[in-house]
């Protein structure tokens, strides 16, 4: 099994802190990253010291720059260089240089001469048991590509000098993989790993900002490791990655996020790959919709939340056996409402005020993704039961909210609840159709790979929304038969809705539930006749988008008296409406679908602002 490494450059913080949620993950080894120890207060060997008593191995360090094929005086210079940087890895205790392709304008071509500077560079790295690895940067002046890289290492032809693979350097430019195969494996000295999202930027600056963990990004890293492979390399596999979000966030998360990316992709290398891991996972959880959403309120907002509800065509169904908690029921929707004073969802009201703490999914086998999860360094959750109550296996997910895995086959989560009776009427309402979280934009890679990690939920392209204040970011994940739908909305400005929203919430959560039906005109009109309201949308955006699809005076007329808003892709359409936003914190949409797959993307813009008109201003405090 190859070992998990990742550079000290991709955590943000001081180089002990690194170095301590590196081995908080679970990694193996580091890659100790020149400036982190330039910077840092205590000595090389104080760093070998702490990385032992960590149980981390230092892999490398790096990276030595402008070395190769340089003019006199340069290049004498450099050899003195590089005997310094010998005499700190002795200090640390690590075997291993990387030595990037040279970018200086002073450097001279020539493969034949850069051959020769390597030769000799190994001769003084093999007297003191050490190695040194050549990497081609993507933006290097003279070689740019890992193939003139490993010529130059082939020409050297010395024991103590490899070849550094880096799957940015490689995939970002576009270079073909397959060439790598014919690369020894004892003669690549160190993996190197980032994806990135597809950008139209140059690859100096994608590089430096916008690299992330395989499975985040665009890039096919699967195909570079796959050729990898190839060439029989058992060394380790080690994560470098440049991105602003990362330096600024958690380092103990972002390690996390880390080692969950490398356990993930060894498992979808293993069918080709089967020394890469020793244990495989447990299959994807595979997802058959929302078993439940919980809401934790106080007994007052208990109360307001049930007349919501009960106006929206909701039932109450059941009454817990031994906790203020009722069960409210339509079609295939569940929710849930605790206005318990003890346990989590106390907690969770007390942190966050109202809103959702636990979603529950329907699974194939709850067992089997309770093993995947606790195998991809999720936390668990625990919490005792009643005499007789259902324990459901759970994990913490989006704002330390729970997430639940109920077997579909035999699912008796309502067990607990006494059934209570309630007036037979027509269900309006069929099913969930999507969750809505907000969180802070640098949260967002975290939780698309956990999702998509987890489950059997693909990712969509990512969009961006036009808030009144500000733009946020939207990536929607779904399952096969899209019977689950999660949307994930971030923002780094402060003042836009979803911001607000975190603020609010002292975190991130759920922000919206939207509800499918068949008929949404028919819907809308009942839950207005219990006395339901919904979100005023202006005149304009009726005026526009009869221009814009020329619908029928009719179906305008509906539109517009119902504040309904409407797209269209293709053959498909898309109908919803808002409720008002339930104690400034979370709020409902009902959808209709007619051949439609997406989120009503054209319309989040319009519905952002509305809101904003009815939300109270930022400076004003509540009463």
């Amino acid at each position: 099994m190859n070992k998990r490494s990742i550079a000290t450059v991709s955590l943000s913080g001081a180089l002990d802190e690194k170095l301590r949620a590196i081995a908080a993950a679970g990694f193996d080894e580091v890659e100790i990253f020149e400036n982190d120890l330039l910077s840092f207060g205590a000595g090389p060997r104080d760093i070998a010291k702490l990385c032992r008593d960590l149980n981390l191995k230092i892999c490398a360090f790096q990276p030595f720059r402008d070395f190769e094929g340089m003019p006199e005086p340069q290049r004498a210079r450099n050899f003195a260089r590089a005997e310094r940087k010998f005499d700190l890895m002795q200090e640390l205790g690590t075997d291993l240089l990387l030595i990037c392709s040279n970018v200086s304008p002073s450097s001279l071509g020539g493969i034949d001469r850069a051959a020769d500077d390597f030769r000799e560079l190994g001769d003084r790295a093999a007297k003191r048991g050490l190695r040194v690895g050549y990497e081609a940067l993507a933006w290097g002046r003279h070689v740019n590509d890992y193939r003139d890289a490993w010529e130059i290492v082939r020409r050297a032809d010395h024991p103590a000098i490899g070849v550094i693979l880096d799957s940015f350097h490689a995939l970002a430019p576009g270079f073909p993989v397959r060439a790598m195969a014919s690369i020894p494996g004892d003669k690549i000295f160190l993996v190197q790993l980032a994806d990135a999202p597809k950008l139209e930027l140059d690859i100096l600056s994608w590089s430096r900002h916008f690299r992330s963990f395989p499975g985040q990004g665009d890039l096919p890293v699967g195909e570079f490791m796959a050729a990898v492979a190839a060439t029989g390399y058992a060394g380790p596999l080690s994560l470098e990655i440049f991105n602003d979000q990362f330096r600024a966030g958690s380092a103990a998360q972002t390690a996390i996020d880390g080692l969950r990316s490398l356990i993930l992709l060894e498992d979808q290398l293993a069918p080709d790959w089967p020394k890469l891991v020793s244990e495989p996972l447990a299959p994807k959880a595979k997802s058959h919709g929302t078993g439940f959403i919980e809401f934790a309120v106080n007994e007052t907002k208990a109360g307001e939340l049930a007349r919501l509800l009960s106006q929206l065509g909701f039932r109450k169904t059941g009454e817990h056996r031994s906790k203020a908690v009722e069960r409210w029921s339509q079609g295939k929707v569940e929710l849930v409402i605790n206005c318990e004073t003890d346990g989590f969802a106390h907690s969770h009201y007390v942190t966050h005020g109202p809103g959702v703490c636990a979603i529950a999914l329907d699974v194939d086998n709850a067992g089997l993704a309770m093993q995947r999860a606790e195998a991809l360094k999720t936390r668990t959750f625990y919490q005792p039961v009643g005499p007789g109550e259902l324990e459901i296996p759970a994990i913490h997910g989006v704002g330390g909210s729970l997430l639940y895995f109920l077997d579909q086959a035999g699912k008796n989560w309502d067990t607990d609840f006494e059934p209570v009776a309630s007036e037979a009427s027509a269900d309006a309402l069929l099913a969930v159709d999507h969750i809505a979280q907000s969180m802070p934009y640098d949260e967002m890679l975290s939780w698309l790979l956990f999702y998509t990690g987890i489950l059997d939920l693909k990712r969509l392209p990512q969009m961006e929304i036009a808030d009144p204040r500000g733009l946020v970011q939207s990536q929607a994940v779904i399952n096969g038969d899209q019977s689950l739908r999660f949307v994930l909305n971030g923002s780094s400005a402060n003042r836009t809705l979803p911001a607000r929203f975190i603020s609010e919430f002292f975190g991130s959560g759920v922000q919206h539930v939207a509800f499918a039906c068949r008929d949404i005109f028919a819907a809308v009109a009942a839950m207005r006749a219990r006395g339901a309201g919904f979100l005023d949308i202006p005149d304009n955006y009726y005026d526009d988008i009869e221009a814009k699809y020329d619908l029928a005076p009719d179906l305008m007329a509906q539109l517009r008296a119902n504040h309904i808003l409407y797209d269209r892709e293709g053959d498909g359409e898309f109908f919803q409406v808002y409720t008002h936003i339930f104690d400034e914190r979370f709020f409902f949409e009902i959808v209709e679908r007619r051949n439609y797959q997406g989120f009503g993307a054209a319309n989040a813009g319009i519905r952002l602002a509305a809101q904003s008109r009815e939300v109270r201003p930022a400076s004003m405090p509540r009463v």
